[in-house]
């Protein structure tokens, strides 16, 4: 089993920035991809980067050029970096990790955009 935990949720302005870091615990070895997902209100959990072991990185169209996702040098860390949020951006960001086929979810961290 994974546990992830997120932080560096919160409120800001239209604009503003927000980091958000993922710290996994566990069997986190042969993690092959971690990432991303939110969920706004009652709509479908929707994704919004991963990264995996190879470097491979995917963002939705709706965050390119806004978000950047990352490793940290141990391989239980993955920060998101957003930038020019957006009050669309609202919603509960979920931390995902990937190990041998199996998705591990954090319990999520409320981002709240004001417009």
């Amino acid at each position: 089993q994974v546990q992830l935990m997120e932080s560096g949720g919160g409120l800001v302005q239209a604009g503003g920035s927000l980091k958000l870091s993922c710290v996994g615990s566990g069997s986190i070895f042969s993690i092959n991809a971690m990432g991303w997902y939110r969920q706004a209100d009652e709509k479908q959990r929707d994704l919004v980067a991963f990264v995996t072991n190879n470097g491979r990185i995917n963002y939705a169209d709706s965050v390119k050029g806004r978000f950047t996702i990352s490793r940290g040098s141990a391989e239980n860390l993955v920060y998101l970096q957003m930038n020019s949020l957006k009050p669309e951006d609202t919603g509960v960001y979920y931390c995902y990790a990937n190990r041998y086929g199996t998705d591990f979810w954090g319990k999520g961290t409320l981002v709240t955009v004001s417009s």
